[in-house]
């Protein structure tokens, strides 16, 4: 697999399929909605045999196999990854526009290509016969044009039509329900590449296929990291998901030791290093937990202790709370209706705007339109991280609870940005 990816197999036998079709000519253009590893695989025979490449994939895919296929010389078109199938955005439409505007080109067609499927039968449902000397009882494999698993599928069930196909899908992905049910569902979005479909591609053989599990993103991502720290198995997301979906079906089906259970692990994990390698994009998709997951707002207000919360009154005058401001040297305060319930927060702009245009600073507070109600409130339980998230639009949060024998909160606690970086740089 020259390329890093089991489609690498496939590259060279629709190339050779084509030419002696006659479907591509010298000095033609190979055309491909791709996620990036049969593009890649299409490049390199492409490259040694004279052809131009036009690759399209949806916006989802890593920069990393977009960078590799320009580096093979192909042109790369990105197109929405949210659009229906049909849609002309999709990069399955744009993929025939190319080809319909361009002379001399030809569209791989790896959904609805059947030399997909068989170049598996032929290289690698043998290589794994071979390999487990017929030995094999299942085999656990990603499904998403249906290439690898019908090819290996067909040849496998010929040699024992004992051996279990057991497919892997993405969550979001519409295939494992089209298995179950032979009905077509609504897609949702994943973040996982190279997997799953949004419609069912016509190389599917599903007679060959035994059961489907499916995998989150969030278990597959974590799955491929612990693949290269604890086995040093440098793979992409899609081998994690994979190995994820076959400790599942292992588990739900009691198997024993004596059976035999092979995983495809479908490509490296060089193309994906800003992505499921990289803690940052890890944590803004929810997919690794932040170090702050256990730490409480309650923590963040011990800092505090030895700081008085001060309060304004409703009732009391502009006049009156900017004394208070200044003695405690703040920018905003808690306000507080007669049974000391929280009505909102009054800032020194809010302040400063009233009396600029002419309001009086003997007028009460509740009169002067200066109480913000929406101030984001905070229990004591609060994760730093939900914090964290309101201090992205704006500087301030009142920690709250429940006022007794009333509907209403009392403030008991007030966290600004700064807090937060104090305590965070504490730690």
């Amino acid at each position: 697999n020259p390329g890093g990816s089991v489609k690498d197999r496939i590259g060279t036998y629709i190339i050779e399929d084509a030419e002696r079709k006659g479907l591509l000519k010298p000095g033609g253009t190979i055309v491909e909605a791709t996620s990036g590893n049969t593009g890649i695989g299409l490049a390199i025979a492409a490259a040694m045999k004279g052809y131009k490449c036009v690759f399209v994939l949806a916006d989802k895919q890593s920069e990393e196999k977009i960078r590799m296929l320009r580096a093979y010389g192909a042109r790369v078109i990105v197109t929405p990854t949210n659009v229906e199938p049909e849609d002309p955005r999709s990069y399955y439409s744009v993929a025939n526009q190319v080809v319909a505007e361009t002379p001399n080109s030809f569209l791989a067609n790896q959904y609805h290509n059947p030399v997909n499927p068989l170049a598996h039968y032929l290289t690698t449902g043998p290589e794994i016969w071979r390999q487990t000397a017929g030995k094999i009882d299942v085999l656990v494999v990603g499904m998403g044009t249906g290439g690898t698993i019908t090819g290996v599928g067909r040849y496998l069930k010929a040699m024992n039509p004992k051996v279990q196909m057991v497919g892997v899908d993405p969550i979001g992905s519409i295939i494992a329900d089209y298995f179950y049910t032979g009905k077509l569902t609504e897609a949702n979005s994943y973040k996982v590449e190279g997997v799953g479909e949004d419609f069912i591609p016509s190389v599917y053989d599903f007679s060959v296929i035994d059961d489907c599990v499916r995998v989150s993103d969030k278990e597959s991502f974590l799955m491929t990291r612990r693949l290269v720290r604890e086995e040093g198995l440098f793979v992409g997301g899609s081998s994690g998901m994979v190995l994820a979906g076959a400790l599942k079906y292992v588990a739900e089906r009691d198997l024993g030791p004596e059976k035999l259970v092979v995983v495809v692990l479908p490509d490296g994990g060089a193309k994906y290093l800003s992505k499921v390698f990289d803690d940052t994009w890890m944590r803004e998709n929810r997919f690794l937990d932040s170090d702050w997951v256990e730490t409480r707002v309650s923590t963040v207000l011990q800092r505090k202790a030895d700081q008085q919360l001060v309060v304004a009154q409703a009732k009391q005058t502009v006049g009156d709370v900017i004394p208070l401001m200044k003695a405690d040297d703040v920018s905003q305060l808690p306000v507080v209706g007669e049974q000391g319930e929280l009505l909102g927060l009054v800032s020194e702009v809010n302040l400063l705007t009233f009396l600029l245009s002419g309001g009086a600073s003997t007028t009460p507070l509740e009169s002067a339109g200066v109480i913000d109600a929406n101030v984001p409130t905070l229990n004591v339980e609060t994760p730093i991280e939900s914090v964290m998230s309101i201090f992205g639009t704006t500087p301030v949060a009142l920690v709250t609870e429940p006022l007794p024998s009333t509907e209403h909160k009392r403030v008991i606690g007030i966290i600004t940005k700064i807090d937060l970086l104090d305590f965070l740089a504490s730690r």
